[in-house]
């Protein structure tokens, strides 16, 4: 119900994401002895939620969220940086994820920006994702791995707009019909982590969660909900003048947001003087 609820109030435009990690993440926990760890990866555009999504589910896991020793984010580019040593990353991700696993057994490991990771990195931690009952002494089976990406952003816009041109609400848009589009262009894209991934290969994705491009009318449900996180009363016109100064697309129809509601914060800081 917590879960819920922060995802109501603090989620816009999200729909599918909503649903599908809420059921996700409730038979999960309800299960008293899962098969192997829950395995999550978001994709979709840069502002779309993605981030917003694994600290609110973190923190309903660790109360601390993304200050809790039990929930680590890794970002590809600043923790696997060179391509040369890929070798040396798979050791230290293992060693890493044994060790805290080890420590609690419902550790949370988000890993962002999966999609400038290098290819083979992440298959280090197939093992631990895999229907084990334990590996090296250690089960894995009560943690919780998260993967967000850019990548499949495109063919996630792609399918809205159609759906859009076709006349059918954004709302009908069903997992299924963008799901197996994501994991078949996720494992083909040559600019993924999960290129080629033995871990798309043996099925240990238990959900790829498509976040959809954002509406104006979403922008504008961000620019609300920063107004009253920072105790202003909201102001209407204010909220035009932030949403209007976002660009969107596609060109003619502009109907989504170019950077989902990712810059909100720093345009409403020009407008605070108002």
């Amino acid at each position: 119900a917590a879960l819920k609820a922060q995802l109501d109030n603090r989620l816009f435009g999200q729909h599918l994401a909503k649903d599908v990690v809420l059921k996700a993440v409730l038979g999960f926990s309800n299960n008293p002895s899962p098969k192997k760890p829950l395995m999550l990866s978001l994709h979709g555009w840069a502002g779309t939620g993605k981030n917003y999504l694994s600290q609110i589910l973190a923190e309903q896991v660790h109360p601390a969220g993304l200050r809790s020793k039990f929930v680590h984010l890794f970002l590809a580019t600043l923790h696997f940086p060179h391509h040369d040593q890929v070798k040396l990353y798979k050791e230290q991700l293992q060693n890493w994820i044994r060790g805290n696993v080890s420590a609690c057994p419902s550790s949370v490991f988000i890993f962002d920006e999966m999609d400038k990771m290098h290819p083979g990195v992440i298959d280090a931690i197939k093992p631990f994702l895999d229907y084990y009952e334990e590996v090296d002494g250690v089960s894995y089976r009560k943690a919780i791995f998260i993967f967000l990406s850019n990548a499949g952003g495109d063919l996630i816009n792609k399918a809205a707009l159609d759906f859009w041109s076709s006349g059918k609400r954004r709302e009908d848009i069903q997992l299924k019909d963008l799901e197996p589009l994501l994991s078949v262009g996720v494992f083909n894209n040559k600019n993924s982590g999960l290129w080629h991934s033995s871990i798309i290969d043996r099925n240990l994705i238990d959900y790829f969660v498509p976040f959809l491009p954002l509406e104006q009318r979403h922008v504008k449900m961000c620019v609300r909900a920063e107004m009253t996180a920072r105790g202003y009363a909201v102001d209407e016109k204010i909220v035009e003048a932030v949403a209007d100064e976002m660009t969107y697309f596609p060109k003619e129809q502009k109907i989504y947001s170019d950077k989902g509601c990712k810059t909100v914060q720093a345009k409403l800081d020009i407008h605070e003087d108002l």
